[in-house]
């Protein structure tokens, strides 16, 4: 019973958080129906930033926990770790003159900000992960990448599941911050507000934002294979 309420309290608290966004609508604030709307636009830019830093990452986790690629680990964290150090709001403003306004300096943050969580918890994962089972794969057959795919990642996947539902939390928190290269984000009735001295239209846009990143991980924790 313990273990399901955790499952999904990150749903109740988007419920009320929504609520909360939501109720101010009928009361001067932004109108539900284009917040609705930004949610969505808002979503949709987060999986194009947090879906490719998934992959990257993920990719360099297993790249470097081979014997190969075992000399370029520290390269590839101290990119990781260099790419998340730059704060969003400066990847964003650094990217606008060479991609414009809109959807791609806010992706291109993102991608830069997503990379590390995954890298790490991929790296942890696969290194947990019982040299006896990648052994007796290769005994039963398995070539190195046979055993990868079959043995390997399925045991790491819980801890993998961990990195990707970081990254997808900070995704969603961050991409409030496309509102400032013109991106329609749940960041936008922020800086109306700030702009506009309405704390009403900031706590709007900063209850929804939250909405939906408890929401993202609610989702993910509730499809996620439940932990013995």
């Amino acid at each position: 019973m313990r273990a399901l309420a955790a499952r999904f309290a990150p749903l109740l608290l988007a419920a009320a958080l929504a609520a909360v966004a939501l109720v101010p609508a009928g009361f001067g604030g932004f109108p539900a129906g284009r917040l609705l709307g930004l949610a969505a636009g808002h979503a949709g830019l987060a999986l194009a930033g947090v879906v490719p830093a998934a992959l990257l990452g993920l990719a360099l986790g297993v790249l470097v926990t081979r014997e190969a690629g075992r000399p370029l680990r520290p390269a590839a964290d101290a990119f990781a770790a260099g790419a998340q150090a730059v704060p969003p709001v400066v990847a964003v403003a650094l990217a606008v003159p060479a991609m414009g306004f809109g959807w791609g300096p806010t992706i291109l943050a993102l991608l830069l900000y997503g990379i590390m969580p995954v890298l790490r918890a991929t790296v942890a994962a696969l290194e947990a992960v019982p040299p006896e089972a990648r052994q007796a794969a290769i005994a039963l057959g398995y070539t190195p990448a046979g055993a990868l795919r079959a043995v390997e990642l399925p045991l790491a996947w819980p801890l993998v599941l961990d990195g990707l539902r970081v990254a997808l939390v900070l995704g969603v928190a961050t991409a409030a911050v496309g509102a400032l290269a013109g991106a329609a984000t749940l960041g936008t009735p922020i800086v109306l507000g700030l702009q506009n001295q309405n704390q009403l239209l900031v706590l709007q846009g900063a209850a929804a934002t939250a909405a939906l990143a408890f929401a993202a991980e609610g989702l993910l924790l509730a499809l996620a294979p439940a932990r013995r």
